[in-house]
């Protein structure tokens, strides 16, 4: 499974970042052959508004089947179901301690965004 992790790092130690679709970047790691690739979110942190969907855009096409942040707004979240991507709320500090979370089974899906839209 391929999974986007909200995080300004390349590593598995990176910390995660708090914002979806305001994070600096992604790290999509492939559990299966534990590959890591970085996709910069620039173009999305310079956009006014509509951050969160082009985000979602973005992991979508990088092939992501799941994400893991710590908030996700309506809007990227209703995108990320669109496109079948499951959604992973954490506190957790690290990719690392995310990805085992998952692994184990002690994180389980959100069933909604977590946030208030910043445009409503």
């Amino acid at each position: 499974m391929k999974i986007a992790f909200t995080t300004a790092a390349k590593t598995f130690d990176g910390e995660l970042d708090g914002r979806f679709g305001r994070s600096p970047g992604f790290l999509i790691v492939d559990t299966a052959t534990s590959q890591l690739q970085f996709i910069d979110n620039q173009q999305s942190l310079d956009s006014a508004q509509g951050a969160g969907i082009q985000a979602a855009q973005i992991v979508a096409r990088a092939g992501a089947e799941a994400v893991v942040t710590r908030h996700c707004g309506p809007k990227a979240y209703k995108v990320l179901q669109a496109a079948s991507i499951k959604v992973f709320n954490t506190d957790l500090p690290t990719v690392d301690a995310a990805l085992k979370a998952i692994e184990d089974g002690t994180l389980q899906p959100a069933s909604s965004a977590d946030v208030e839209g910043h445009w409503v």
